[in-house]
């Protein structure tokens, strides 16, 4: 067998499994009330305007969990 096609298959199998860690990890954020928290506190001005706060956009989340989701059977 080719080594370095196996050597590529164990790294991409490293990053797909973090990656779906991660999204894990984002989802629990944002289903468990501290999201809703942080992005109220975002409104009241609460957070440091030099924050990054992608993870507080609703619809980049929605997006990025949407980019994720097996493909239905057919496409």
């Amino acid at each position: 067998m080719e080594q370095s096609r196996i050597t590529r298959i164990r790294k991409m199998e490293k990053v797909y499994d973090r990656v779906r860690k991660d999204i894990a990890i984002l989802r629990e954020y944002e289903e468990s009330g501290l999201w809703l928290q942080d992005y109220e506190a975002d409104e009241r001005g609460e957070l440091p305007k030099d924050l990054k706060r992608g993870v507080l956009s609703q619809d980049a989340l929605d997006d990025l969990f949407d980019s994720v989701k097996p493909e239905s059977p057919g496409k």
